[in-house]
């Protein structure tokens, strides 16, 4: 379906989109979209068909998630033949159009779409499908040689389209192989540069019979490029120029051993032709893009490789990107593990800290973890996460975890006072840092039980689980984040903890999800951590991020707990 784009679904109830309402048929599936594409209603059949279960359908761009040109690439929406009904109503319907399974294998399917009203109100538009046969092979030989010159053009804004959509090389590589297979060649070769000075064959890629698959083993680190070699390969990672290249090509004395590599990527796919072009960065050259076709037919023409030239070139841009900002993500970091503290080792007390970077290539936050023992002999535990993700916000961190450190440490004033004292010199910092933070004193009363006083600014509430697996969040004292500006009179909390019980501090990247309610990621902590109260400390952290945390939520996540020891 083309729609134009929008809600992703996430704000979606499940009221609102309904599984199996509509009957099945025998061979074909069926879905139901509203008007803006998004599927609200699919068959079991069509689930089947598809290779996607309903909760992966629904409330989903159909266009999106399904529909694909011939060649396995993204439709652009200005040539969906399937907007009719959603535009301008009526029915609609067709053959030969593909969609793309769960599997990732292409379907061809005959359609027919027609418009209905939906039982939440609106309008939509009724889809029934079913699969098509495969065109015969020669139907689809020399896709490229076939490719109008507003095809190739469309392919170019596609390739920039898709690339520049990721700042993740992993997946910028994958979806290069995308745009190219089987649409312009049988094989893709992705060799780059390592920042260490030396060559990497990324990806080797190959579609046959409707399957991408990678050939591992002949991947890995390849020989050095010689400076001097004429040889496409070394030429290309050089960054001197495109070539079109035959198997004659390499059945001479090679001059190098990135030459023998050649000559047996040559000999193990069987290409007849291929295309090598450089894969230039802004500053820099980044690779070389191999494509190669083994059973197409035809053979590489000049204007093939005039294309291949500018894809290589887009996806240099656009690696060049993706690891500018992963070099600075690694930076960043490292700078931030770097400063996060060593626990100290307090006698009875088991004590550790767990810190999870933030995935998808996310940028890194502000969230940290401390304990010190503090003059009088009690302990000092500190959770807390500096607003932003960026290296502001890891520099900021560690002026605000510094600062605390060093209030709390030159007197004896409650967690309150401390945490007042810091708000306050936040708010003077030449660039001031919003930031939550829980800071809490753990010592010994006089029958040998343990005690916790804390405040808390604006922080997730620490939770705490009995040996019994009884949990409750510690929700008092609670009380504004820092730096706002607004004076505030701070609280303390109290709460005597129960022997062998233990406490789990942790940042808000552990609940938090776009798709789901702060209630629901706190119980989903809540029943883990009862589930895993006796385990060690050691481990529980980890465990507790592996399991609560939310694989939506692109942030990173501090955790801190601490194992209350038996009375004497």
């Amino acid at each position: 379906m083309n729609v134009p784009a929008g809600d992703t679904g996430a704000s979606w109830t499940a009221d609102a989109m309904r599984l199996c309402r509509l009957p099945d048929l025998s061979d074909a599936g069926a879905y139901v979209v509203d008007d803006r594409g998004r599927i609200v209603e699919v068959t079991a059949q069509a689930e089947q068909l598809l290779g996607h279960p309903a909760e992966d359908l629904l409330g989903r761009d159909a266009h999106d998630l399904l529909h694909r040109g011939k060649y396995g690439e993204p439709l652009p929406r200005s040539r969906c033949a399937m907007r009719q009904p959603l535009i301008v109503g009526g029915s609609a319907q067709g053959e030969g159009e593909w969609f793309e399974r769960g599997d990732g294998l292409l379907m061809r399917v005959s359609w027919m779409v027609t418009p209905c009203r939906l039982d939440q109100g609106g309008t939509g538009a009724l889809v029934l499908f079913h699969e098509s046969p495969a065109p015969a092979p020669h139907e689809t030989a020399g896709a490229a040689a076939s490719m109008s010159q507003l095809d190739r053009l469309a392919l170019l804004a596609e390739t920039t389209t898709t690339l520049t959509a990721s700042l993740d090389v992993d997946e910028t590589l994958r979806q290069l192989v995308r745009l190219v297979l089987p649409l312009l060649a049988d094989w893709a070769v992705i060799d780059l540069l390592t920042e260490e000075g030396g060559v990497s064959r990324a990806v080797v890629a190959h579609f046959e019979g409707g399957f991408l698959t990678n050939r591992d083993d002949l991947e890995g680190p390849m020989p050095p490029v010689p400076q001097e070699s004429p040889m496409p390969l070394s030429r290309a990672l050089r960054g001197v120029t495109a070539t079109l290249v035959s198997p004659e090509t390499y059945q001479g004395l090679p001059d190098s051993g990135i030459a023998v590599a050649q000559q047996e990527l040559f000999r193990v796919t069987g290409m007849h032709s291929a295309c090598i072009a450089p894969i230039r960065g802004v500053r820099e050259v980044v690779g070389a893009l191999t494509l190669g076709r083994s059973r197409q037919p035809a053979a590489f023409t000049t204007a093939d490789l005039l294309l291949v030239e500018d894809i290589a070139r887009r996806a240099g841009l656009a690696l060049d990107n993706a690891r500018l900002y992963e070099r600075q993500r690694r930076v960043a970091e490292t700078m931030q593990r770097h400063l996060l503290p060593k626990l100290p080792s307090v006698p009875g007390l088991e004590m550790s800290a767990s810190y999870r970077p933030a995935p998808h290539a996310s940028q890194v936050g502000g969230d940290w973890y401390d304990s010190f023992v503090l003059p009088d002999g009690a302990t000092a535990l500190v959770i807390g996460d500096v607003v932003g993700h960026d290296l502001d916000a890891a520099a900021g961190m560690a002026q605000v975890c510094n600062m605390l450190r060093a209030y709390a440490g030159a007197s004896q004033d409650p967690p309150s006072v401390v945490v007042d004292r810091l708000d306050q010199a936040v708010a003077r910092m030449a660039e001031t840092h919003m930031a939550t933070a829980v800071l809490a004193r753990l010592e010994r009363r006089d029958d040998g039980g343990w005690r916790l006083r804390w405040t808390n600014a604006g922080h997730p509430p620490p939770l705490l689980v009995e040996r019994d697996g009884r949990t409750r969040f510690l929700e008092e004292g609670q009380d504004l984040l820092l730096g706002t500006g607004i004076h505030t009179v701070r609280a303390d909390a109290t709460a005597d903890l129960p022997p062998r019980s233990t406490l789990v501090l942790y940042t808000d990247g552990l609940i938090e999800s776009p798709t789901r309610t702060l209630d629901e990621g706190m119980a989903r902590l809540s029943r883990y951590a009862a589930s895993m109260a006796h385990r060690p400390v050691a481990s529980l952290g980890d465990a507790l991020i592996d399991r609560v945390r939310p694989a939506d939520n692109d942030d990173d996540v501090a955790l801190l707990t601490v194992r209350i020891p038996d009375l004497p």
